[in-house]
């Protein structure tokens, strides 16, 4: 399938339907608000050559402390709290696209996005909302973060180190 993904811009987002009210309403109601205050950039995907909006994803920076590490990988960094991250913070797909590789496209896209910055961070981290969505992050190589002295909670956040999987990124052509 063809697709291309760009920024959100001005598009129409109310025939977008996730089946996830939260998402949807965030989508149709929130995001805006949050690009235009600089809390996070979305990126949609727009399948085949129509204009409708197949999915999209967000991404803001954050910081990954290094206590929520497995210890094979903090032990090999430096002796800082925290590390630069970028963190997406929602990824979802219209149900009538649904099955096709495109939640599977944004991720690539969002993790080349952040590996072709300017701006240093160490890994993609995300919040799954419930075991499917953990299933389909672990399945593109996120690990979970040790949660030492947190709480289990509803969400699961895992985490993609990035340099390893930056040489697998062919350059975009320019």
């Amino acid at each position: 399938m063809s697709f291309r993904i760009e920024p959100l811009g001005k598009r129409a987002r109310d025939g977008f339907c996730s089946g996830v009210e939260a998402l949807d309403r965030y989508f149709q109601r929130q995001v805006s608000q949050d690009i235009r205050r600089r809390l996070a950039a979305c990126y949609v995907i727009l399948p085949g050559d129509a204009e409708r909006i197949g999915g999209f994803y967000t991404l803001s920076a954050c910081h990954l402390a290094l206590p929520d590490l497995p210890d094979a990988i903090s032990r090999k960094l430096p002796p800082y709290p925290a590390v630069p991250a970028v963190r997406i913070g929602r990824l979802a797909v219209d149900q009538d696209v649904r099955g096709q590789g495109l939640g599977s496209a944004m991720l690539v896209d969002a993790a080349r996005r952040v590996i072709e910055s300017d701006i240093a961070a160490f890994a993609l981290i995300v919040d799954a909302k419930d075991a499917e969505a953990t299933a389909f992050y672990e399945h593109h190589g996120f690990s979970r973060l040790v949660s030492k002295g947190k709480r289990e909670g509803a969400t699961h956040s895992l985490f993609l180190v990035l340099k390893p999987i930056a040489a697998r990124l062919r350059p975009r052509p320019h």
